[in-house]
């Protein structure tokens, strides 16, 4: 059965092209819950047997993270603030911490950006609040794209040399996962070590 399945993603990927692997990233990257790992991971499969080409796969899951990112950066930016000012003080969100995180995301928008982007279950999600901050548009991108792009490239290598076999895909994926949040713990103790000596002042 699961091997049925991962060729009916495989299939679904190849009918649907480049064009559906940003659409799919796009409803990945936005609140509609759609995992990437069986979306990239197939086209790299692709890409291994020579149907597709495995940096335009990465160029397009990038390219489809970004959109669906900026949906929610943009839902948040313009309605969101006007939302939580009327019902925060039911959710226990005051403006008070509304100002506290603006202030937060113009002084640490970039890390909290690419780290969360790389973090499980945060990734979908991180845009609301720099949305609601108004972080700046073209860091928020970069960002974006940068922890974006390596969870891509990491999807498209792990389909190009795993294959199809979906449970060697998510044991791969989560050995990867294991390993990546402590360097991503150590680098947000660098920044702040870094923050604190050399920014601050």
């Amino acid at each position: 059965m699961i091997d049925k399945f991962a060729l009916g993603l495989v299939g679904v990927t190849q009918s649907l092209g480049y064009a559906g692997i940003i659409l799919l990233m796009a409803l990945e990257s936005s609140f509609f819950p759609f995992p990437s790992e069986i979306v990239v991971p197939p086209a790299g499969f692709l890409a291994a047997a020579g149907k597709m080409n495995i940096y335009v796969v990465i160029f397009c899951g990038i390219l489809g993270s970004v959109m669906g990112a900026l949906v929610n950066y943009f839902i948040a930016s313009r309605y969101g603030r006007i939302f939580l000012v009327k019902y925060g003080h039911y959710l226990f969100f005051g403006e008070d911490k509304l100002l506290r995180m603006e202030v937060f995301f113009k002084s640490h928008g970039e890390i909290t950006t690419f780290v969360g982007r790389l973090i499980p279950g945060v990734r979908q999600y991180i845009s609301f609040p720099a949305g609601l901050a108004k972080m700046n548009i073209y860091k928020f991108v970069a960002y974006t794209a940068f922890g974006a792009g390596i969870w891509v490239i990491i999807l498209a290598y792990v389909g190009f040399y795993v294959g199809k076999n979906i449970v060697l895909v998510k044991e791969q994926l989560s050995t990867i996962t294991l390993i990546l949040i402590p360097l991503l713990f150590l680098l947000v103790l660098v920044y702040i070590f870094i923050y604190r000596k050399y920014v601050k002042r």
